[in-house]
């Protein structure tokens, strides 16, 4: 089986075995305590928090450790704006952020406060200018996340960085899908991530909270991880992911630059082997080992399933493969094709022969789930007629509605349109990509008895 998902979770890495061993039997005492199973314990907490800190790039009484990466960044938001509530409650993030960082958005102005979502292009970036625009003088909190957990997209911390840093408004930087391949650039003011995201066990996260930022933890007191993390430290997990930090990044220069050869294979095989085919993301500024490319005509759960049954576990943004039927947040701010969804994350040391199984596997996956759903074929043209049409797509669910307009778009002459009727959220995303991907008019939407009636235009 060969595992694509490392965006979700890399395996295991044999020194965070090693080391989760060693301090099962060393590190199981109360680390606060004086006595000397106490000291031994509080030694190996000093010196995985000294080798967290020395690859983050910060003081070591500056970090803490946290019982996940989610609960690092719900701490580093509820905190960071509580200790400038003096100065006001507007917090900015961008509309590609982590669930975890748009759930403490949501629950900030669910509780009063104010948030700004700043856009993001097509390869799912920033414009820093937009992020400078939506400084307030009541901004307490900017967010940004270091690079996207499904396109991988790289995104211009430093550049934020220095337009929050001149406005006097701290930036917050989530960087739990780069961390583990160098430091974050840039002048940043907290930091988070996620231990299993590098290879280190689950249940780890760290949260930086630089010297002279105003912070002020919430919720009971603790006398743990200067208040900022209560609970008993989960010692040997700790000082795993603080032992395999370092060792990726020992690794991580050569085989980044081994894994991105990896991923330019697949951004530049997959289009010419398989048709109707969006690769999503930007091209060069982007994390080594991820690459997500969108498939007209497919639905994403069933080429999921038909992916794994032949030995290849990778995700997906699609609605089809989501409980609210509706499409990744990440695709719908970037407005690129959302159905047919695959993101392929590559985990250090993935064998060049998997991707060539892959590539090899990827096209006759993709024709046979087309071929079930009575797509049109990619060369398929039907003989004009004449008039408008009205597809009636209600209560069909994607990729469905983008096939039924794909089918009848030759009938209408050129100049003529389509009207296809949808209540599937995904139609409001991937009707307008399938009309640039195909070179056809997206003319808009508007309201219908039932659903919504999406306007395609033929051009050509």
């Amino acid at each position: 089986m060969a595992y694509f998902d490392a965006a979700s979770a890399v395996p295991l890495h044999p020194v965070a075995r090693q080391a989760l061993q060693a301090s099962l039997d060393e590190g199981w005492a109360d680390p606060a305590r004086l006595y000397r199973e106490g000291r031994r314990a509080r030694m190996l907490l000093d010196a995985a928090r000294e080798a967290a800190a020395e690859a983050v790039g910060c003081r070591a009484d500056e970090l803490v450790f946290t019982p996940s990466g989610t609960r690092a960044v719900h701490s580093g938001v509820a905190g960071a704006l509580a200790g400038r509530r003096r100065t006001g409650s507007h917090l900015i993030v961008s509309a590609v952020e982590h669930s975890s960082v748009l759930h403490a958005a949501e629950a900030h102005e669910a509780g009063g406060g104010t948030v700004t979502q700043v856009s993001v292009d097509r390869t799912g970036a920033v414009d820093p200018d937009a992020c400078a625009d939506a400084l307030r003088d009541d901004t307490a909190l900017a967010c940004l996340q270091s690079a996207n957990h499904e396109v991988g997209t790289e995104q211009p911390v430093a550049e934020v960085a220095e337009a929050c840093r001149a406005a006097g408004v701290p930036l917050l930087v989530d960087a739990a899908q780069s961390l583990g391949w160098g430091r974050v650039t840039g002048d940043w003011s907290l930091l988070t991530a996620s231990a299993h995201k590098w290879g280190g066990p689950s249940g780890v996260g760290l949260l930086v909270v630089r010297k002279g930022v105003r912070f002020a933890p919430q919720g009971p007191g603790d006398e743990r991880e200067s208040g900022r993390a209560p609970g008993f430290e989960n010692l040997p997990a700790i000082v795993a992911a603080a032992a395999s930090l370092r060792a990726v990044r020992a690794e991580a220069a050569e085989e980044a630059a081994r894994l991105r050869e990896l991923t330019e294979r697949i951004r530049t095989r997959v289009p010419a082997l398989v048709p109707d085919v969006e690769v999503v993301g930007d091209p060069v500024r982007r994390l080594p080992g991820v690459v997500t490319f969108s498939c007209l005509y497919v639905d994403g759960e069933t080429l999921l399933h038909e992916l794994d049954r032949a030995g290849f576990s990778v995700s997906s943004g699609s609605s089809c493969t989501s409980s609210t039927l509706t499409p990744s947040h990440v695709l719908r701010a970037m407005g690129v094709l959302s159905e047919g969804n695959v993101r392929v994350s590559l985990p250090p040391g993935t064998p060049a022969e998997d991707v060539e199984r892959f590539l090899e596997v990827l096209p006759g996956t993709v024709a046979a789930v087309r071929e079930k759903l009575g797509a049109p074929a990619a060369t398929e043209a039907a003989p004009e007629t004449g008039g408008d049409l009205v597809v009636d797509a209600i209560g069909r669910r994607c990729p469905v509605p983008v096939i039924e307009l794909a089918k009848v778009i030759g009938d209408v002459p050129v100049g003529g349109t389509v009207r296809v009727l949808s209540d599937d959220e995904a139609a409001r995303l991937d009707i307008p990509a399938w009309c640039e991907m195909r070179g056809q008019e997206y003319v808009g939407e508007e309201p219908a008895e039932r659903g919504t009636a999406y306007l395609v235009r033929r051009v050509s």
